[in-house]
């Protein structure tokens, strides 16, 4: 949990089946739109979400604002998850994925925000030694948020999907990005 002049962020954990409706209405919406999830049906984001749960090498948050859910927060293994074959892994790295619920009333500074009570999140964790991202190379808004808070882009990969700017940030990249 951290307190910003924002406001209270915390985290919990998702239940696929209680909030997939919530989630669903997320990453369907066009904001949404680097998620990839535009035509989900309910059920898909049901089973999307029964899926990272029953996995042990991924898992999803939901993030809290003044007790209200505002963001989700997934962490991966990348060696086990989204990027095996296309980097060597490192002991200690975690891949990392969020999502801001869209809002008829932004709130400057809140992604900032969130970004970085995210990565505050998964650095507390003492063997999270570097965190991994692979946003798409178009979405400038997120890498703008990713240099931010201390993410150094390393190349362009191809996944299925899309092609990805692959970032690191090491816990001292982040502690003086936030300190800045």
């Amino acid at each position: 949990m951290s307190t910003t002049t924002l406001g209270t962020l915390a985290f919990r954990p998702l239940d696929p089946l209680e909030d997939a409706e919530l989630l669903h209405g997320w990453v369907t919406h066009s904001k949404a739109a680097f998620w990839m999830m535009q035509e989900a049906r309910l059920e898909d984001v049901e089973r999307a979400y029964m899926e990272i749960a029953a996995d042990e090498h991924q898992d999803a948050l939901i993030g809290l604002h003044d007790g209200q859910p505002a963001f989700l927060m997934e962490r991966y293994d990348p060696a086990h998850r989204e990027l095996v074959g296309l980097y060597e892994p490192r002991p200690g790295d975690v891949g990392m994925h969020f999502l801001v619920a869209p809002t008829e009333t932004p709130v400057h500074g809140f992604t900032r925000a969130v970004i970085t009570a995210v990565m505050r999140r998964l650095f507390d964790d003492p063997s999270t030694a570097r965190v991994v991202v692979e946003p798409d190379v178009h979405n400038t808004a997120v890498h703008a948020l990713n240099a931010a808070v201390g993410f150094v882009p390393e190349r362009e990969i191809l996944k299925p999907e899309k092609t990805a700017l692959l970032s690191f940030c090491t816990r001292a990249q982040f502690e003086r990005a936030v300190a800045a």
